[in-house]
């Protein structure tokens, strides 16, 4: 069965299948976006909600937020996003803006409606390429998520960290390349082939050019990179 994978803008993720709507780091919508500060809207996101209508995005059945930051969490999304039975996974620092969720740390594994969700960590490092290192160690998640007989890992704001190492087979990964409190290009081409997926999806591209990392990947390895941009779908079989 096949695995519909929609970007948003930053790090937001629709992830689908047949029986399942799941959410990563929703936090953009056309009018918090228009009112976003201009110096962190580039070129990558011209209309970055140009042909998806708020009312038209699905509820959802599970919803994963890596960190409190408000480019990846807002609670009046979260909320549209929501149905009586959606389950909202983040960390201990979201509960202050979303209120009852449900938190997990590190290592911990959730099970939802066949979905199973562990918790990776995710941050920034004295000797990580990010320019700006806000993402302490245990304030923010990655996500490794498992369903339909495949692995999805979803980064969050990180630089290259030993725990990518380790986290198993992995089909897709989701990686921020913007330099800019996460890894730069170059370092997630490191992170890429540390982790060694089939595919690699960026994100949280900011000013850098994806297309670059793309080269720069494929050139080293047989790891098949998919830019996509915004509402675009990328179909995981």
């Amino acid at each position: 069965m096949s695995i519909s994978i929609k970007y948003f803008p930053h790090s937001w993720f629709q992830i689908k299948t047949k029986d399942i709507v799941l959410y990563i780091d929703p936090a953009w919508v056309q009018s918090y976006f228009n009112n976003y500060p201009k110096k962190v809207i580039f070129s990558h996101y011209p209309e970055p909600m140009d042909g998806l209508p708020e009312e038209d995005l699905e509820k959802a059945d599970l919803i994963l937020i890596t960190h409190h930051h408000k480019d990846h969490q807002k609670k009046a999304t979260v909320e549209r996003l929501s149905k009586k039975d959606t389950v909202v996974i983040g960390t201990k620092k979201c509960v202050t803006d979303l209120g009852k969720i449900k938190v997990i740390t590190p290592n911990d594994v959730f099970e939802v409606k066949g979905i199973q969700v562990k918790a990776i960590n995710s941050y920034n490092t004295i000797n990580g390429s990010s320019t700006k290192k806000v993402h302490n160690k245990g304030e923010c998640n990655s996500y490794v998520i498992r369903l339909e007989g495949k692995a999805i890992y979803h980064a969050g704001d990180t630089d290259f960290i030993p725990e990518m190492k380790e986290l198993g087979k992995i089909d897709v990964a989701l990686l921020p390349i913007g330099g800019r409190f996460t890894m730069n290009i170059d370092e997630a081409v490191e992170a890429s082939l540390a982790i060694h997926s089939r595919i690699v999806i960026p994100m949280h591209f900011l000013e850098s050019d994806p297309q670059e990392f793309k080269s720069k990947l494929e050139s080293k390895s047989y790891i098949k990179v998919v830019v996509l941009n915004t509402g675009e779908t990328y179909i995981l079989k």
